[in-house]
Parts: C-alpha cells; structure tokens; sequence
C-alpha cells in the first residue's frame, strides 16, 4: 500500500544513517577536496551518461571529472577534465581517482577487483564492489535475488546442450540464454526455441546461464537512488517499449498502473537497493505478467529508462545521483507534469540532423532535444526527445513526430 507521507508520484525510505565518507586519501588520512568550486567527482566512462551528468553538475558546482578512453567520447567533448586512461588498468583507475570526493561509473565494466582495490586505499567508490558486481554478473544477481525473496525468472548454469535440454524439459521452450557478463540492447540475449538453436551461443566460448521465458504483458522500469546515510527515493513507475531488443520509448508514469501495484514495485526496486548496499542510482527492470511482477535486469547508473525526469521530474536522475554519491540529502522525484514521454533517437542514413532542427521546434515548442555528440550511424543511439503534458495519446504523438523528423526520411 502506498504510504499516507509519500506522494503517488515518488516514494522514500530511510533507514540508519551510516557515517559520512567524502574525501579523497592521502596516506591514511581523509582530506576534503573541492575548495569553493564545490567538490569534485570522477565517473569513470565517457560516454553520453557521463555528459548528461555534467549538465546537472554545473547547476550544483561540482566539479565533474571523467576517464575517457579518447577525446572523441560524447562527455569527453564537453567536460574540462577529462583524463585519457583504460578502466581496466589499474594504475589508470589509481591516479584518476586522485584528488576525487566520489568515484562513480557511467558504465558496469570496470573489473570488480580493481574497485575493491580502490576501496581499500580509502577512496570513496559509489556503489562499491561488493554492489555493483551484481549488475555485473548475471549468475551473481539472481543468486542473490532469489536468496532474498524477489520475484525472479527460474534460471540455471549451464555450460552445454544437455543441461539447456534438462532445463527446458522442467520449465518449457524456449529458453533465454544470457552471456554472465557483458551484454546490452538486447546483445547477449539469445531465445532459443530448441536444442539446435541454443549450440551456437553454447559454442562461442562466453559463460551463459539459461531462464525461463517470460510471457510478460509489458515491461515497467523502477529507478531509485540511495545514499551512503541510507537513504533512498524512487521515481515513478514508468513503462518501458522495447524494438529489436533496444528500448525505443518510456512512458512516465506507466499508463494504468494501479496504485498499489506500484507501490508494489517501488518497494522491490527499494529493497533491492537496500540488501545490495547500492550508493547511487539503481534502475531495475520488470516483467509485469498475470500472476505478478518479474525482476529482468539490474544497473547501477543512470539508465536510459531515467533521462525523461531531465524535465519530467523535479530532480534529474543526474542530478540526484551526485547527491547520492557525495552523500547529499535526496531531491524530489516527483514529476513535473501528469505525462511525459522521452522516446530515443536512433540514427538513420541522413546524417544532416540540425537541417531538421527548424520544422520540430516551429511545430511544438515544447519539444526538448537531447544530443549526445556522437557520429550518426543507422540503428544507433545518438540522442533523445522528450514531450510533457496532460494527455497521454497526445504526448506520444508529438514525442514520435519529433524523434521520426530528426531521425529523417526513412532509410531505403
């Protein structure tokens, strides 16, 4: 049930407050950094996360430092300090971290023995090791999952034909094969429908485990944020469209939901971030089915289900992940109108986007165009639209008319 002291539209939670760590080390010691610029905080990856984080950065005065693998990375094109280094050494991560309040990611793939590293010289790493490895490790998440009570697909190790072959036997064609670690938009995802079908990701050497399939009747998406003290919000219940295993759209507040079934949700997202210790923002995805809610997958960023609250939501998921890290009080996730839309720009073959600029703002001033400084590829993420309003089949209509414009004349 939702609770009388949180509005419908956001929920909190608090708990113990844990002692406040936000600092960078020097020998043993904890030195507080940032001098009257504000306090400075690293996220490791470049990419348009990265970028987006610093538009909320400015507004709060903090500095934002980012490890880019080149200088031609969406966030590396704007931010001042960027530092050129591999998040997989090491001594890169070491001195990039120097002279941070808060170490954060933009991405899952920094090596988990490489945060532990940093976590035992004193640095502040948001989430940490023991967290994170849990949007990293497919196998690791549902083993904790399934330990703590929250509604997951049945899944299991496998490593050959024959055990995908038991398993389906148990629980039914087809099976969900997942790569353990690595895999996004919907790559290293494979639905088999049979034995034969399964050989191919069998034999590509990379670590699988198998679940059920989910006769899901849509996806919902929940975002939350929580501090090191302990305290956490969550944002509304939004629906998520998926394409060719890339999500397309994201309606905020999931059309129809039932108060208590989002609460219900909002719950889950909540105590997953709570037994996990997640610092900073958790999205989790969901399958809504007939007999209840289904935890999909985890990541501990901001995610793309989150970028309509840049104006649909009182406090960005950018910014409230900042306040998150620095072990700031949390903002309002409250939204800031009764519907919004954010659909994703995918790249077309005409590449001339600003041409196209004049006919989406002259049609609907309202529209909000997000780019991420990439290079345009058909098929690719290069930006995204977001529309607010009162009504639903209105909003979507203009948020689509925007993203099809931009996009271009359709590909031939």
């Amino acid at each position: 049930m939702n609770s009388p002291n949180v509005p419908p539209s956001g929920r909190e939670a608090d708990s113990a407050a844990a002692p406040r760590h936000a600092g960078a080390t020097t020998g043993k010691a904890v030195v507080p950094v940032g001098g009257p610029d504000g306090p400075v905080v690293g996220m490791v990856g470049a990419g348009q996360l990265a970028r987006m984080t610093q538009q909320a950065a400015i507004a709060l005065g903090i500095d934002l430092r980012v490890l880019a693998n080149s200088r031609d990375e969406s966030a590396a094109k704007v931010i001042v300090d960027t530092r050129l280094g591999d998040y997989r050494d090491l001594a890169d991560l070491q001195e990039f971290a120097k002279g941070c309040d808060a170490v954060t990611f933009d991405h899952e793939h920094v090596p988990t023995e490489h945060i532990r590293a940093l976590l035992g010289e004193g640095f502040a790493v948001h989430p940490g090791a023991d967290a994170l490895v849990h949007a990293q490790d497919k196998a690791v998440m549902r083993e904790r999952l399934t330990a703590i009570g929250v509604p997951c697909p049945a899944w299991a190790h496998v490593s050959g034909v024959a055990d995908v072959e038991a398993f389906a036997q148990e629980h039914g064609w087809p099976v969900v094969l997942k790569a353990v670690r690595g895999g996004y938009d919907g790559r290293g995802v494979w639905v088999c429908a049979s034995a034969d079908e399964a050989r191919e990701p069998l034999e590509s050497g990379v670590a699988l485990l198998a679940e059920a399939f989910v006769p899901f009747e849509r996806e919902l998406a929940v975002l939350v944020a929580r501090s090191p003290h302990g305290q956490g919000v969550s944002y509304p219940v939004v629906e998520t469209v998926q394409k060719d295993g890339i999500c397309v759209e994201v309606i905020a507040p999931a059309p129809g939901l039932g108060e208590e079934d989002a609460a219900a949700a909002q719950h889950i997202a909540l105590k997953i971030a709570q037994e996990l210790g997640v610092t900073g923002l958790l999205a989790v995805e969901m399958f809504s089915t007939e007999s209840g809610l289904v935890v999909n997958e985890l990541a501990m960023r901001p995610h793309n289900s989150g970028h309509w609250t840049i104006e649909g939501a009182r406090t960005s998921q950018f910014e409230q992940h900042l306040r998150a890290v620095l072990n700031l009080p949390l903002g309002s996730p409250s939204l800031t109108a009764p519907v919004v839309v954010m659909v994703n720009l995918l790249g077309g073959s005409d590449p001339n986007i600003f041409s196209r600029y004049e006919h989406v703002m002259a049609h609907d001033p309202g529209i909000k165009i997000h780019f991420y400084g990439k290079d345009v590829r058909p098929g690719r993420k290069i930006g995204h639209v977001t529309a607010l309003g009162t009504d639903l089949a209105e909003v979507r209509a203009r948020a689509w008319h925007a993203a099809d414009c931009l996009k271009g004349p359709a590909d031939v």
